[in-house]
């Protein structure tokens, strides 16, 4: 069809899944010719292309546009543009097992160009190719749709107008060209008849300015915050501030009303267009249990909370009711759901263009529901979360502010302690032993894992080490050890017990995301905080044992019974080994802290597993509850869902059982 126009490697990022994690990035070899842009498997042995994964019509293209790189993108990731195309009815077939998509109508197909110069003239060809099609957006999203949720406007309906008009005079995207009825192309002038040959490209436009996303952000703060180290600013709940430069993910440059400048922790903020968490009513990262625990424990009839659903980019209403008559008191969940004009409801016939609007009204009338929303209830003042670090840039921590209260226990490194730092921060400090770690690769890596931040993962505060032994401290949860927890505290309850194993899956994911292995994950690995919420410690801290029996099959002290075949044969370590790990780690969930094929030694368990040995199904774990579990003891690592496929799976059973 054609001569090709362009061609060049880049990474695209699939349509097909919930979620969005690594393995949605693949690199594809694209072709652009007249009318078609196609994108196909490349042999690099061979220099050739292999079968066809996709294309689009341009005749179908609706925008060509930059998009915003998400924050802390890799540097791969950091060029990225679309191609939004009308929405129909995807055609497919299979050939080989691979799906081939012909039509893309799935939202925007994302590029990512290894340079802004590819990317800028790749813009540029796409749009003089697309630009006599009749239907071109006024208006596109300059961020991406992750999750169920345009980033840039926080919109949850795929197909929802774009929040940015586009620049007509500097895009080619004129008025007047895109009247054009025909796509038949004009006719050719004299000049063209004597060279049938494309003409050489024309030079680029100039880039017009980009905003900066990282400047002038106005944000509310979420919690107080007192500073911890000199560069930082104070936060004091509910009021606004000016975000001037995000240095990194976890500190952001701030100025308050006053004009004071320092850093602030960014998980203590949100964006002041972002809506919700601005309301006391709005929960965020709290899940069925614990709003039913808040409500009980408030006890006010119509007592209610807006929290996250379950399902990513959805959000439900929680509501306590205290009865009457022969109705016991009982909690209510109630899914806010959209239509298709991209309007919020809890009841079909009382529709709303916000959340906060449809909470407004159901204030005051029940609609359906058990009770009208009466009361709000939020844990706001109580649950601000952990800072990467003990202020910015802070990881060398003195150990002259922390103060040891008790023994939390031994662990595998040495004694860990409860403490409080500069006397009013809670505190874990695990004492290294001298002897069984190594510690200067491990002071190394703790820089990098300071880093690391996320709901379900032990925060790693700083380390001590200009003494002997080194500190390692870590944020504090007040129910312990989740092994202990469910085998002494536990009430079982299947809700609980799912929302335990989708929040360590989450921690697991953000770790895969970032290609970080835990490598000894397990119940006695996971901490439990005082909402019930499971954390994830430990991760990667098994590379510096250096204890030889920790790395022999034979030895007791080998996570032998969390451990694949490939591990325990040939020590192969992969996220996959990870995701075993995560189904042994359900199984303890669901067996309330039984130990791993209890009557096996480690010797018996290495020869049976290659045989085909599974742990049973547990009482109280249903067959789609074991499905899961079963699916990540494939025998071949490639068989084993990722982790993100894993939090899907187990958000969509959660959103079942409400």
């Amino acid at each position: 069809m054609g001569d090709i126009i362009l061609e060049d490697f880049f990474i695209k990022r699939s349509q097909q899944k919930k979620k969005t994690s690594p393995l949605n990035y693949k690199e594809r070899f694209f072709t652009l010719k007249q009318g078609k842009l196609s994108y196909y498997d490349y042999d690099l042995e061979k220099g050739k292309k292999k079968s066809l994964k996709g294309s689009v019509d341009l005749e179908k293209v609706k925008c060509v546009e930059n998009v915003e790189p998400e924050l802390n993108a890799p540097p791969e990731r950091t060029y990225p543009f679309q191609v939004a195309g009308s929405c129909g009815t995807s055609l497919q077939q299979t050939l080989t097992g691979d799906t081939l998509w012909i039509i893309y109508d799935e939202g925007p197909l994302y590029i990512f160009a290894k340079t802004e110069e590819i990317r800028r003239q790749w813009i540029h060809v796409l749009k003089q190719e697309v630009k006599y099609n009749k239907d071109l957006l006024p208006k596109y999203h300059p961020c991406f749709w992750v999750d169920g949720v345009w980033l840039c406007c926080h919109q949850e309906v795929k197909q929802a107008m774009g929040c940015m008009v586009l620049e007509t005079r500097s895009t080619g995207f004129s008025a007047q060209v895109s009247q054009r009825k025909s796509r038949k192309p004009l006719p050719p002038t004299p000049d063209q008849e004597k060279n049938s040959r494309p003409l050489p490209l024309q030079p680029l436009p100039p880039e017009p300015p980009q905003p900066a996303t990282s400047l002038e952000m106005k944000v509310i703060a979420e919690y107080d915050y007192v500073p911890q180290s000199e560069q930082d600013l104070e936060l004091k709940r509910g009021e606004e501030y000016t975000v001037l430069a995000k240095d990194s993910a976890n500190w952001w440059k701030a100025k308050d009303r006053y004009g004071n400048e320092g850093y602030i922790p960014s998980n203590f903020v949100s964006e002041v267009q972002n809506g919700l968490e601005q309301f006391e009513w709005y929960c965020k990262n709290m899940n069925r249990s614990q709003a039913e625990n808040l409500l009980r424990k408030e006890n006010k009839d119509g007592g209610f909370l807006v929290r996250d659903s379950s399902k990513a980019g959805k959000y439900t209403v929680s509501v306590f009711s205290k009865g009457g008559g022969d109705a016991a008191p009982a909690c209510r969940h109630y899914n806010i759901c959209t239509n298709q004009q991209g309007q919020f409801y809890l009841a079909e016939r009382h529709n709303f263009d916000t959340i906060p609007d449809l909470i407004k009204y159901h204030q005051h009338n029940a609609a359906g529901m058990v009770s009208r929303l009466k009361y709000v209830v939020s844990n706001k003042t109580q649950n601000a979360p952990s800072t990467a670090g003990l202020g910015y840039g802070v990881w060398e921590i003195d150990p002259r502010h922390l103060t040891c209260i008790k023994d939390l226990g031994c662990g595998q490194f040495g004694v860990v302690k409860y403490g409080k730092w500069q006397g009013r921060h809670d505190v874990a400090i695990k004492m290294i032993k001298e002897g069984s770690m190594s510690e200067d690769d491990f002071i190394e890596e703790a820089k990098v894992m300071m880093k690391l931040q996320h709901t379900n993962l032990v925060q790693l505060y700083g380390v001590c080490t200009k003494q002997r032994p080194i500190y390692i401290v870590t944020e504090f949860l007040s129910n312990g050890c989740l092994l202990t927890y469910l085998r002494e505290v536990m009430t079982p309850h299947p809700i609980q017990l799912l929302e335990m194993c989708k929040d360590v899956s989450e921690g697991m994911a953000y770790l895969e995301s970032l290609q970080y292995l835990h490598r000894d994950l397990a119940a006695r690995n996971c901490l439990v905080d005082g909402n019930g919420t499971v954390k994830v410690t430990d991760f990667g801290l098994s590379r510096y044992v250096l204890d030889d029996e920790y790395t022999s099959s034979e030895g007791s002290k080998f996570p032998v019974r969390w451990s694949p075949p490939e591990v325990l044969l040939y020590c192969k370590f992969s996220s996959k080994s990870d995701v075993w790990a995560f189904g042994v780690l359900m199984w303890e969930i669901y067996t309330l802290g039984k130990m791993p094929y209890e009557r096996l030694n480690n010797t018996e368990i290495v020869q049976k597993l290659s045989s085909g040995l599974r742990l049973y199904r547990p009482q109280l774990a249903n067959e789609r509850v074991y499905s899961i579990m079963a699916a990540c003891w494939n025998e071949k690592p490639e068989d084993r869902p990722p982790f993100q496929e894993l939090v899907s799976i187990i958000q969509d059973l959660l959103y079942d059982l409400q």
